[in-house]
Order: structure tokens, then C-alpha cells, then sequence
């Protein structure tokens, strides 16, 4: 049996992190899935033309899951920091770079790293609101 490759294990483990936070908010669907799974497959491509890069694609699949959730069904994940006020999403940071996590850029926190939503939501669903 071969090896994984280290850009291989990269996009597993980012995809397992992606699920995570789906999971924690419940909206791990089918074709929520899909989404996650498309974006493994564009980033394997980015990967190959910048092995470097192979620690920043958790991040980077996460921001592609979040946009693709925002086009198709609304803000995702909900930040569970701010109790009043519009509900609004939480933002990926680093935009490119390694230990990505999810922040409150309206209160200024960081709320969990990519694939740790689960302690932060709390019970609280962080699932999708219309846009």
C-alpha cells in the first residue's frame, strides 16, 4: 500500500475539518457535503501548482464552503458570540495562511479554529439564515 501524500493528508484533514463545523451547526446535508467535496477538488489543483500552500487549504476550503453556502442558502456559520442585532456570519482568518479559525469581526474575538465550531456553538445552532 502506497503512502498518503502530504498534499493528500492536507486535503483530508481539511476536509474533516470542514465537516466538523458543518456537523456542529447541522447543516451537514447531502448536498451541503457536495460543496465541501468540490472545493477539495479545485484546491487539490491549487495544491499541486504551489506545494507550499498545502497549510493554508483547511482555510481556504473553509472560505469556499462559506461562499458557496452564502450563494445557495444564506450566512454560514452564524456567530454565536453576539446575541442582538442582524444575525451575520463569522469570518475565516487568516484569509491565506496556516491555523485558520473563525472570527467576530464585531466584537473583535476569535470564536474556534477551523473545525473546532462544535465547542463554541454551545447547543446554539449555527446554521444558515437567508441573506
Amino acid at each position: 500500500m502506497d503512502p498518503v501524500s502530504p498534499l493528500e493528508q492536507a486535503l483530508h484533514a481539511a476536509r474533516a475539518l470542514v465537516l466538523a463545523d458543518l456537523v456542529a451547526g447541522e447543516v451537514a446535508e447531502a448536498d451541503v457535503v457536495s460543496l465541501v467535496e468540490d472545493s477539495v477538488v479545485q484546491r487539490r489543483w491549487w495544491v499541486q501548482q504551489w506545494p507550499d500552500g498545502a497549510e493554508y487549504v483547511a482555510g481556504l476550503v473553509a472560505q469556499d464552503v462559506q461562499d458557496a453556502l452564502l450563494e445557495r442558502y444564506g450566512r454560514w456559520p452564524l456567530c454565536p458570540v453576539c446575541g442582538s442585532g442582524d444575525p451575520h456570519a463569522l469570518d475565516v482568518e487568516p484569509e491565506l495562511g496556516p491555523d485558520p479559525h473563525w472570527v467576530c469581526h464585531k466584537a473583535g474575538v476569535k470564536v474556534a479554529s477551523v473545525g473546532a465550531l462544535a465547542g463554541s456553538l454551545g447547543g446554539s445552532p449555527g446554521g444558515t439564515t437567508s441573506s
